[in-house]
């Protein structure tokens, strides 16, 4: 037996009305039971409640590591600016006070930064400068 459009609504509305109005009962039931109201989100004297996880109170910050240039003598001096300003977002005038680091001292800081970071930014470093054919190294050393 099949029914009209309009009945078969009608019936899969009170079928969804009833189950719905259970469920209220239920949660009501439930949440008398448990001493709790009906809001979630309030609290309820009558339910205790205990911490079972502790927190350590000691928090150790991660070790630091600085990222260092090395002055080769194919790198060119735009080429290591480009990279400061790329891979370590510093300003232009940061870059070039780098690179000349760099340049004349042998080495430059180009930041401090979390174990992984470093590591990622040393690769960053290579792949560029190898993909342009520069034998530029970069270093990481534990701050």
């Amino acid at each position: 037996m099949r029914l009209a459009p309009a009945e078969a609504e009608r019936s899969i509305r009170s079928v969804v009305e009833d189950s719905l109005r259970s469920e209220d009962f239920f949660r009501f039931e439930l949440f008398t039971r448990l001493g709790i109201n009906d809001s979630m989100n309030e609290y309820s004297p009558e339910v205790e409640e205990e911490v079972i996880s502790e927190t350590k109170d000691e928090v150790r910050e991660p070790s630091m590591y600085r990222v260092l240039l090395h002055n080769d003598d194919y790198t060119t001096m735009e080429f290591v600016v480009e990279i400061l300003i790329t891979v370590f977002n510093k300003s232009p005038e940061e870059s070039v006070e780098i690179m000349l680091n760099v340049h004349r001292k042998g080495i430059g800081i180009c930041g401090v930064y979390t174990y992984e970071v470093s590591e990622t930014k040393v690769n960053t470093v290579h792949v560029l400068a190898r993909e342009n054919g520069f034998p530029l190294e970069c270093t990481m050393e534990k701050e």
